[in-house]
């Protein structure tokens, strides 16, 4: 078994999220995914296993537990395979549905990919909820911007969205990781998408990952999907549009996630970011 490391959306190894991706897990039963993962003991490890038509049934173990889908996994195994294999397009199966990404070759010697994620979607988040998810970030509704109302927004995982009124409330993140893992747990949450929008289309984001075992992820790619589609439903932003998500600043770690919301509301959510392996 080959274990790659790769770090998605940047260019700067020292910057993005780091991923393993197994390109080929052929043989490799669940709980032996669940171990590697938790060997190689980042956010996410990606296991592929080729299907005969070329594309890739993939599942995504973080060092805790599966979960349905992962964005930044999704970049980092869409650019290994190419540049083992050559940019173009390529057809994942995931759990949570099928997923396109594309790869192209950049001039400055990357790779960038873009997932096309499967229809998102928003639910309103419950008052308790809310009330326990806030208590539980040590953050009161004061701190909350009332242009972007808190919703659980899906784009292949499921997030709750919670906007920070400052970029000074998003950067103070200090919560209970117990007691924000107990409540993901109970209501099927993968990570927490806390934002803070600069200007129509420019957001800052955070992204606690407790169910994890991760205190906060530097990129989510599934999460940023899932905004997209949470701006697209609530009428947030004037569709198509092209966002630009920066994450894992505060953490030493940026990241640029890319994007693009189509106009039509029954659309997948394009997320673009390059990744480059690890040393």
């Amino acid at each position: 078994m080959d274990i790659l490391r790769y770090v998605a959306f940047s260019t700067d190894p020292q910057g993005g999220n780091p991923a393993g991706v197994v390109l080929d897990a052929t043989g490799l039963d669940e709980a032996a995914m669940g171990a590697v993962a938790a060997e190689v003991g980042y956010s996410e490890t990606a296991f592929a296993v080729p299907r005969p038509d070329g594309a890739l049934d993939i599942r995504y173990f973080s060092p805790k537990a599966e979960v349905p889908f992962c964005g930044h996994a999704t970049i980092a195994t869409a650019v290994a395979h190419a540049r083992r294999h050559g940019v173009g397009e390529l057809l994942l199966h995931t759990r949570a549905g099928q997923v396109t990404v594309t790869t192209s070759a950049q001039p400055d010697g990357s790779v960038t990919a873009t997932l096309v994620s499967v229809p998102p979607r928003t639910e309103e988040l419950a008052e308790a909820d809310l009330a326990e998810l806030l208590a539980a970030l040590r953050w009161s509704a004061a701190d909350l911007d009332p242009a972007l109302p808190p919703r659980v927004a899906y784009g292949g995982a499921r997030h709750p969205v919670v906007a920070a009124g400052s970029r000074e409330r998003l950067a103070g993140l200090d919560y209970d990781m117990a007691a924000l893992d107990a409540l993901m747990a109970r209501r099927d949450w993968t990570t927490v998408a806390l934002v803070q929008r600069e200007s129509d289309t420019v957001f800052h984001v955070r992204n606690p990952f407790p169910p994890g075992g991760v205190v906060e992820d530097p990129a989510t790619g599934a999460a940023a999907a899932a905004f997209g589609g949470y701006l697209r439903e609530l009428g947030l932003i004037a569709p198509p549009a092209v966002l630009t998500l920066h994450q894992g600043v505060d953490m030493g770690r940026p990241s640029l996630l890319t994007v693009g919301v189509p106009a039509d509301p029954s659309s997948g959510i394009e997320v673009t970011g390059a990744a480059v392996p690890l040393p």
